[in-house]
């Protein structure tokens, strides 16, 4: 950015301390104040005069103009008010004085502040906490912290990072090798040279080494943080990383989790838009824009209340163009976002692997135990089938007909039932076959469940859809094309019929061809006379359904570049019903598929009840592809683990084989 100004609040012109110190006395006096006339003033002028202004109050009245605000307003609006009052690193210091005071620790409160300050910022910070409350913040620190995390606040708060822009090629390769060595290569972690690595050098440096890693191990950073260190010390040392990578996108994510959701977490909405309104807000709000699909101001204004709200929309500045279009700069923002996104190819995992010294006799012999006699040992029934992987199931199988001529999926029914025996049963079958028994039962029967149809057909490779056309046909004695027919109709069947037929190109992008894909708009975005949507939707269909994904993930960034517009959010704008959300799925799926399967996982266990049935689907048909991706996601969006969202929605022996499965708490 330069040095170009990235606040959201300037210097206010024809500013006269005298008058503003009088208003504000006048807003204070008598019965009751006039809070729109306290927060016009305070919100419209930059630190350095509100603290002309202090010094005016106490001149013409000999008060103390914080100790009369906080006298006469009360709760959150008193809290952000007096906030904005304080000189910057005098506020992060109350933050962390009141982190650390009393019982328990606000651990979020100090990752945040010291993760994302500056060298400069924190040498100010540790002066004012001195100067503010006679104490030795590293000390206080030290005092109220332990292990690794005290350790890297304490490195951290040194203000010490490197600040030189010139970086060595070969100390990039250097710390590379260390943190590979150091997480991944060793039995147990080295955290000193995370800490040493990662509290020192370059904003700039840091970056290049992030670029490497993912090159040489097949894994970002993130990734390596989460499977080596663990509670407030990987919180800390990912919220580094963030920062590193963009302070702003780390603030806007801050602030999206801030209100999502019930409730609102006040302290941090009102610590974040009162550091950052004088630093980077607008960045913070283009980030917001291009990541959430909605602007900050909207997220507000829908999530608080009163002069606590009007407050907070002067502090941000200005509402952001109407849901799923950016304004230039953020246009721009998604577009290197989209960039770098294509270059991150990060490995696909899933969570069941073959086990190891695996023996198909002993596997078979207690299963039939397990089920012999008066009651079932689930226990031993759920530990097996999750602990195998499918080729191994399918060796069990063979193996416990040659030895008991028994079909075991016959004996499982007959012993289990419910969610439990939907899981187990799931997991016994080839997953083709699996896929086409999904698509079988979302065709049955009177009406037919359009969700399961789009999440199988938009995401299945085409080597998948192949062997489930085959498998279909084997089972069910009809090709599936047929059945799709017959139970769909319009403009859907057709975008179901083009995914199950497994064609889509398989290679890489061509940059003239997505240029000329990205010109299918709506007539509207292409300032054209009003077109028909029917073929604007055959003509969305032909590209969405055949094109390889990286030519996909060329055309919605050329997309971006010509309209302004997300494709994602064009389609749920300009089309309705089941044609819209199979679109939805097949553009989620191109830009991130563990991502899509995530969202419907957390979909399936939010509010009342639970939809055991996509639950189920997924957990069973991404166990060996691609779950453990899906877990990250999942806790990178929601805050919270899978295996902590399924422990919270679950029971019983359907609780422990889908945590089984899920492998692992993150």
């Amino acid at each position: 950015q330069g040095a170009k100004y990235r606040g959201s609040i300037h210097d206010f012109p024809g500013f006269d301390p005298n008058q503003d110190a009088e208003a504000l006395y006048t807003a204070m006096k008598g019965f009751g104040s006039d809070k729109e006339a306290i927060l016009d003033i305070i919100t419209s002028r930059s630190n350095r005069q509100r603290q002309e202004i202090c010094q005016s109050y106490k001149s013409l009245y000999g008060k103390d103009l914080i100790a009369d605000l906080k006298y006469e307003l009360t709760g959150k609006f008193e809290r952000l008010i007096v906030g904005l009052m304080r000189p910057p690193a005098y506020c992060d210091a109350k933050e962390i004085k009141d982190a650390i005071s009393g019982i328990g620790t606000d651990e979020k409160c100090l990752i945040e502040i010291l993760a994302s300050r500056t060298n400069e910022q924190m040498h100010q910070l540790v002066a004012a906490y001195k100067d503010a409350y006679e104490r030795d913040l590293e000390a206080d620190i030290i005092g109220d912290t332990s292990g690794h995390f005290q350790k890297m606040l304490v490195v951290l708060l040194q203000g010490t990072r490197e600040e030189d822009d010139v970086v060595s090629e070969d100390l990039v390769q250097q710390d590379v090798q260390d943190l590979y060595e150091a997480g991944e290569l060793k039995w147990g972690t080295d955290e000193a040279q995370f800490i040493y690595i990662l509290g020192n050098r370059s904003k700039q440096h840091l970056r290049l080494v992030f670029d490497e890693y993912l090159k040489t191990t097949g894994k970002p950073i993130e990734a390596s943080i989460r499977g080596e260190l663990s509670g407030d010390f990987e919180k800390l040392m990912l919220a580094v990383v963030k920062c590193i990578r963009s302070t702003p996108e780390y603030f806007a994510e801050r602030l999206f989790k801030a209100m999502k959701g019930l409730g609102t977490r006040d302290n941090t909405l009102i610590r974040i838009m009162v550091s950052r309104s004088e630093l980077d807000m607008l960045d913070i709000r283009e980030i917001f824009r291009t990541k959430y699909e909605k602007s900050l101001y909207s997220m507000i204004k829908n999530d608080t209340s009163g002069e606590y709200k009007k407050s907070l929309l002067k502090l941000c500045g200005g509402d952001d163009d109407a849901a799923g279009q950016f304004f230039p700069e953020a246009a721009q923002v998604a577009y290197q976002m989209w960039e770098l996104s294509a270059v991150a190819r990060v490995e696909l995992k899933g969570t069941v692997r073959p086990a190891n010294d695996f023996n198909p006799d002993a596997d078979a012999k207690a299963l039939r135990k397990a089920m012999k006699g008066l009651g079932t040992d689930e226990d031993t029934i759920i530990d097996i089938i999750t602990h195998r992987s499918n080729a191994q199931r399918q060796q069990i199988r063979q193996t416990f007909k040659s030895h008991f001529g028994r079909d075991l999926m016959t004996d499982l029914k007959s012993e289990i039932s419910g969610d439990l025996a939907r899981l187990i049963l799931g997991l016994m079958m080839p997953p083709a076959h699996y896929d086409a028994k999904q698509l079988k039962k979302a065709m049955e029967g009177a009406g037919t469940d359009e969700k399961a149809l789009i999440e199988i057909l938009a995401t299945r490779t085409n080597a998948e859809i192949r062997a489930i056309n085959e498998a279909y046909k084997e089972d069910y004695h009809k090709s599936l094309e047929d059945a799709l027919s017959s139970d769909t109709s319009g403009h859907f069947r057709r975008i179901l019929i083009s995914l199950a037929t497994g064609n889509r190109e398989e290679g890489g992008e061509n940059l003239d061809q997505a240029r000329e894909d990205a010109q299918v708009r709506p007539p509207e975005i292409a300032d054209t006379p009003s077109g028909d949507k029917t073929s604007l939707e055959t003509r969305f269909m032909t590209i969405l359904c055949t094109r390889s994904y990286p030519h996909l993930r060329r055309v919605f960034q050329e997309f971006i570049k010509m309209t302004n517009y997300d494709v994602e959010h064009t389609i749920k704008k300009e089309m309705s019903g089941d044609v819209r959300d199979a679109f939805v799925a097949i553009v989620q799926s191109v830009k991130n598929k563990p991502l899509f399967f995530a969202d419907k996982l957390y979909k399936s266990m939010k509010g009342a009840g639970t939809d055991e049935k996509t639950l189920t689907r997924i957990m069973v048909s991404r166990s060996e592809i691609d779950l453990l991706n899906i877990r990250r996601e999942f806790i990178e969006k929601y805050d919270k683990s899978l295996h902590q969202a399924i422990e919270g929605d679950t029971s019983g022996d359907f609780l422990k084989a889908l945590l089984a499965l899920c492998g692992g708490e993150d």
